[in-house]
């Protein structure tokens, strides 16, 4: 593999991802709000779907050009780059959206629950509606779906918890770079071929986020636990979910691999 053969070119990923960060500052938000578990199947919907598909696409944006300002990244072939960028793009968008402070407004859909439906036919002498059937399993990530689907309750509150933990931790202009530097440099993706160069790469990041916390938050020894817990919240977000809340209002059934793919050659 030519990356891996040419070494390393930077050291350290501290300063490739830092020059391509703004300093930015944020105020501290308050914990997530905790929802009714039993309500956690409804669905539901954006408020203002075209602001939030506006600010969402926005970020994306700004994302990819943070990645792509990244020269470890460059020096990779476009083939891996394509490849970790598909299977990041959405945890790296929340990231951004959570560093823009981009809050969610959702609605209930108008869509009967199964209770009230029960109920509604008993009051009417009519007989109860026959279950529903399972759901189809959620197709593969970048992948469109066949037909509408919103997105349940229980999978916003997941993107609203996510959010709320990092504005909770008022996370800092480098701390997000540092966390995006890891979810971008994943190891673990089958088909890549720098595999060693890439964990080395997330290892440097996690090194700096460690170093920083530490240089920075002495006096709180679980602030880098705090944040690789943001990191696991993350894995918990399907990528179909963000593609079907903040794309499809809008672009409709979008094919998010086609969209990635002229993004990433484009010159953001």
């Amino acid at each position: 593999c030519r990356c891996c053969a040419e070494g390393r070119r930077h050291s350290s990923i501290l300063y490739s991802i830092l020059r391509s960060q703004e300093e930015r500052a944020a105020p501290a938000a308050g914990p997530a709000p905790r929802g009714c578990p039993c309500g956690s199947r409804r669905r539901v919907a954006l408020r203002s779907p075209q602001m939030a598909c506006k600010a969402a696409s926005a970020v994306l944006v700004k994302t990819l050009r943070f990645v792509q300002n990244v020269p470890c990244f460059q020096e990779l072939p476009l083939e891996e780059q394509l490849l970790l960028v598909r299977s990041c793009w959405a945890p790296l968008l929340l990231l951004g959206l959570a560093q823009e402070r981009v809050h969610l407004e959702t609605v209930e859909s108008a869509e009967p629950s199964m209770l009230q439906r029960i109920l509604t036919a008993r009051q009417h002498g009519e007989r109860p509606p026959a279950p529903a059937p399972a759901p189809a399993p959620a197709p593969a990530p970048g992948r469109p779906h066949h037909g509408p689907h919103l997105p349940s309750a229980g999978e916003i509150q997941a993107i609203k918890g996510f959010l709320a933990k990092c504005w909770s931790l008022d996370i800092s202009t480098k701390e997000y770079a540092y966390l995006k530097g890891t979810v971008l440099f994943n190891p673990d993706l089958p088909g890549l071929q720098c595999t060693q160069y890439i964990e080395g790469l997330q290892r440097e990041a996690q090194q700096a986020l460690n170093e920083h916390v530490r240089l920075i938050h002495r006096g709180d020894e679980a602030r880098f636990a705090k944040l690789n817990v943001v990191l696991s919240l993350l894995r918990s977000i399907n990528a179909n979910v963000v593609a079907e809340l903040f794309f499809r209002p809008i672009i409709g059934a979008v094919n998010m691999d086609d969209m990635l793919l002229e993004m990433l050659c484009a010159k953001l």
